[in-house]
């Protein structure tokens, strides 16, 4: 990994959440020390050991992805990209910011899934990461361990209403989960989809001989999201108007349910992911098996969808996209589900993606420049306490810097990409804008299209809790 004392970054448009300006940045070792309007006197006098010609390019934060799974294991097999794997592609996609999730396993201790998940990261990960708690069992072991992880900065928990038998907890334990949230500062994190009720119909799907992937997306109804969207609000009221992170929003319906907590004044979150923006449900219905790289959950909607999420984007409404990067191969691992589409393992491929498909966004008018560095830099940094030194370009944040070619033209392919996965669901999809060179805490993982990082660069974060709460 190339490590160079004092950089300065010369001639781009620096573009954050707050602003867009004509400035000069100047790293020193892993902090961004000063900015300065370009061609001034204060500019003209830096010194540096390396300098960055980024004329005609933006200056960005990196990205942070607070929704990624590296090596989750699920339905018999575990997702293919390693967290070294997974976090080099992120660096290639101008992501430098990672907040994976460690899982609980049922009847055993939070410390010892967080350690686990710990001793998988440490010595892999290219780029910096963080981890939430998946909290597959709450008992009073278990709530009484996550005040001390909210101490040791591991501030968000996630509980499942969906996969019975496997993650799902009732809405008893979801809400003791709540209030003991709304005690420590934690934020809840839910998949909010009716588990119990979509298992009734996949039961009914496969007697009936509906088997293919398509009917994936047709059992896990809009309304099994939105109704369950609905009650985790509720249960945050009750639990004292404890804050409410909603992952993966892909319906409508659900967006309606958000939308309406949020008008109401209440803490209330969501995210949604660039395969529920960009792809719909036709993609489950395509030929043969192929329609299994896509199937994911929630899954995705028809496209009529779209429309509300990207207005729900523009309005705040959601704050967050997310990758929810999971994948599975289609070769060996998609396949499992050849003949039963419930046993197809659930995920997409994403990390790498995720900031030039927001890009396309802003080419396309969907959202601003600045919004795009909110949705995928600021509000994630800000929904998990990691703003100011993630999330931004300023004085004593870390160097994560990403050097940005807005006219760069490319093609999404599996061919090209760096996930550890056989396809790539945007396969042939043409995008401009494109990572040139991104800084790690002031390291080039990304150096002018060239990967000069190494695994056990990136650094586990202690994080606060939300800075959208007080």
């Amino acid at each position: 990994m190339r490590h160079v004392g004092r950089i300065v970054i010369r001639g781009g448009l620096v573009v954050t959440a707050a602003d867009e300006v004509e400035a000069d940045v100047l790293v020193e070792d892993e902090k961004v020390v000063a900015l300065a309007a370009a061609g001034s006197d204060e500019a003209e006098g830096w010194t540096a050991d390396r300098v960055v010609d980024a004329s005609g390019k933006y200056v960005i934060p990196g990205g942070v992805d607070a929704h990624t799974h590296m090596e989750m294991p699920f339905g018999g097999t575990h997702a293919s990209d390693t967290f070294e794997t997974g976090t080099v592609a992120a660096a290639w996609g101008g992501t430098t910011t990672v907040v994976d999730f460690a899982v609980q396993a049922r009847g055993r201790a939070l410390r010892e899934g967080l350690d686990g998940w710990l001793g998988r990261a440490a010595g892999a990960c290219a780029v910096d990461y963080g981890f939430h708690v998946i909290v597959s069992d709450v008992t009073d072991a278990s709530l009484g361990e996550l005040d001390r992880l909210v101490d040791e900065g591991v501030t968000s928990f996630k509980l499942f209403m969906a996969y019975p038998g496997v993650f799902h907890s009732d809405d008893g334990r979801i809400l003791r989960a709540m209030q003991r949230a709304a005690g420590n500062g934690g934020l809840v994190m839910v998949h909010a989809e009716n588990g119990i009720a979509i298992d009734v119909l996949v039961e009914q799907a496969l007697a009936a001989g509906r088997t293919e992937p398509r009917y994936h997306g047709e059992v896990r109804r809009a309304l099994l999201e939105s109704e369950a969207t609905h009650r985790a609000i509720q249960l945050a009221r009750v639990a004292g108007d404890a804050p409410l992170y909603v992952v993966h929003v892909s319906a409508r319906e659900a967006v309606a349910e958000l939308a309406r907590a949020r008008d109401e004044g209440l803490p209330v979150f969501g995210e949604t992911c660039p395969h529920y923006l960009f792809l719909s449900a036709d993609r489950l219905a395509e030929p043969g098996f192929e329609g299994a790289k896509y199937v994911c959950s929630t899954p995705l909607r028809p496209r009529e969808h779209q429309a509300a999420l990207w207005r729900a984007l523009r309005t705040d409404d959601l704050q967050v996209v997310s990758t929810d990067h999971c994948p599975f191969c289609f070769a060996g691992q998609k396949e499992l589900g050849r003949g039963d589409f419930s046993r197809i393992p659930n995920g997409i491929p994403g990390v790498e993606h995720r900031m030039d498909l927001l890009h396309q966004a802003v080419v396309e008018g969907r959202v601003s420049r600045r919004r795009w560095i909110e949705l995928a830099c600021a509000a994630p940094a800000r929904m998990f306490g990691l703003y100011g030194r993630k999330g931004t370009i300023a004085p004593g944040s870390d160097a994560d810097i990403v050097v940005y070619d807005p006219a760069a033209e490319q093609t999404i392919s599996a061919t090209t990409h760096h996930m550890n996965v056989d396809y790539s669901a945007y396969e042939g999809l043409r995008v401009t804008g494109r990572v040139e060179t991104v800084l790690s805490r002031g390291r080039f993982v990304i150096d002018g299209r060239r990967f000069t990082g190494r695994a056990g660069h990136g650094v586990f974060l202690p994080r606060g809790t939300c800075q959208y709460v007080g």
